[in-house]
C-alpha cells in the first residue's frame, strides 16, 4: 500500500510544471494579450494575466522581471507582427499585393486591433514603450527591404528610391483604414490599394540636388 502511494507520488507532476515550460510561456503571452485588450496597458495585472494563464504569478517573475519587459518579449515573440509573405511574386503589384493580405489577416484579429492602438498611445507617454514599439515597426522595415530589392533587381523599381518613404508606403494606408478608421477592406479593395501603392513606389525618388 505504502508503495502503491509512493508510485502514484512520483507520477504526480509539480505544481506550475503540468504545462511544458515553452507552452505555458506561449498561455502566459495569450493571456497577457487578452488582458492588455480587455483593460488596456495602464490597468493591465499581471496577477490577472497569470490566473488566465492558470499559472501562479511565480510563473511570470520566472520569466520577466517586469510588466514592461514583459511587454518587450510578449510584442518582440509573438509580434503583432506583419512578417512578409514567404513566396516571392514575380511583379512588385503582386508582392505587394501578397503583402497587403498578409497585413490584413493580421489586423482583422480583434486583439491587435484593440492593442494597437493603445501600444501607440503609450509609447506617446512612454520612453521605454517607444524603443520597444521602434525596435519591432525595425524589424518589420527590415524584412520589407527584401521586397523593395528584388523590385530593383527585376528593374521595377529605380535605385534611387526613397526607401524610407517607400517603406512608409507599403502597408500605412491599410493600417490608416484597418486600424484608425475600423473598416476591413475587401480583396478588391486590396487590388486597388496594390495598384496605388506601387504607382507610389515608383513615384518615390530621391531628386538629387546638383551641386551649386
Amino acid at each position: 500500500m505504502e508503495r502503491n502511494r509512493s508510485d502514484e507520488k512520483s507520477r504526480r507532476k509539480p505544481s506550475g510544471a503540468a504545462v511544458p515550460r515553452a507552452e505555458l510561456t506561449e498561455a502566459l503571452y495569450r493571456a497577457f494579450f487578452e488582458e492588455w485588450a480587455k483593460r488596456g496597458f495602464s490597468a493591465l495585472s499581471l496577477e490577472r494575466v497569470a490566473a488566465r494563464a492558470g499559472a501562479g504569478k511565480a510563473a511570470i517573475y520566472r520569466r520577466f522581471r517586469s510588466r514592461l519587459a514583459f511587454a518587450d518579449a510578449a510584442i518582440s515573440t509573438l509580434g503583432l507582427r506583419i512578417a512578409l509573405p514567404e513566396t516571392e511574386k514575380p511583379t512588385l503589384e503582386e508582392e505587394v499585393f501578397a503583402l497587403l493580405l498578409r497585413a490584413r489577416a493580421v489586423l482583422r484579429h480583434p486583439l491587435a486591433r484593440r492593442i494597437l492602438p493603445d501600444l501607440h498611445a503609450e509609447a506617446a507617454r512612454s520612453e521605454e514603450m517607444r524603443a520597444i514599439n521602434d525596435r519591432v515597426a525595425a524589424a518589420r522595415r527590415e524584412q520589407a527591404e527584401a521586397l523593395l530589392d528584388r523590385a530593383i533587381c527585376r528593374g521595377e523599381l529605380p535605385e534611387e528610391v526613397d526607401r524610407e518613404l517607400a517603406l512608409d508606403l507599403l502597408v500605412a494606408p491599410l493600417y490608416w483604414r484597418m486600424v484608425v478608421r475600423g473598416v476591413s477592406p475587401s480583396r478588391e479593395d486590396l487590388e486597388m490599394q496594390s495598384r496605388a501603392i506601387t504607382a507610389g513606389l515608383k513615384a518615390a525618388v530621391n531628386e538629387k540636388v546638383p551641386p551649386q
